[in-house]
């Protein structure tokens, strides 16, 4: 639409007193600024106990600090004591060759691989581990069965029944 040619003379004044209002916003505007007029009562500090006051911290009552006395670095590290972990395999998938140790003394489990290992595996057995970085995490190395002495008698009974 197309504004009309000529405007009344009640919409000139309509204009006119719009824009007198404006103007006085305006004024009103520079005259009420507090734009920097009182910038210290807009600071707050914090105090030694951790609590927000208006009044500055006095100077001295800063603690002064030998910076020789600040250690940066990080502890030795220190080795194992005990490299040997007992655990029971939890899962062990026969046709990839992989599985999961879980560590009796506590409730990590371990990723190992059968090559891992020289004795034949199944999920349930109780072994000895050694644990070793890999690529992702902790990995069970060197499992072994658990040596006792009642196991052994058993196994040879069943390698005799074998033979005969």
């Amino acid at each position: 639409m197309a504004r009309p040619a000529s405007m009344s003379k009640r919409d000139n004044e309509k204009k006119q007193s719009k824009r007198l209002e404006k103007q006085k916003r305006k004024e009103d505007r520079k005259l009420n600024n507090n734009k920097g007029a009182a910038l210290e009562d807009m600071f707050v500090y914090v105090d030694e106990n951790g609590m927000i006051t208006s009044t500055p911290p006095e100077l001295k009552k800063k603690e002064e600090i030998d910076l020789e006395s600040i250690a940066i670095s990080t502890p030795k590290k220190t080795e194992v004591e005990n490299p040997v972990h007992k655990g029971r395999i939890e899962y062990f998938n026969e046709a990839k060759g992989f599985g999961f140790v879980k560590e009796l003394a506590s409730v990590n489990k371990y990723f190992f691989h059968i090559s891992a290992t020289k004795v034949d595996i199944k999920e349930g057995n109780i072994v000895f581990f050694e644990l070793e970085r890999g690529p992702k995490d902790m990995n069970a190395v060197n499992l072994r069965f658990e040596e006792t002495p009642a196991q052994e008698p058993k196994e040879q009974e069943e390698q005799e029944t074998q033979e005969s």
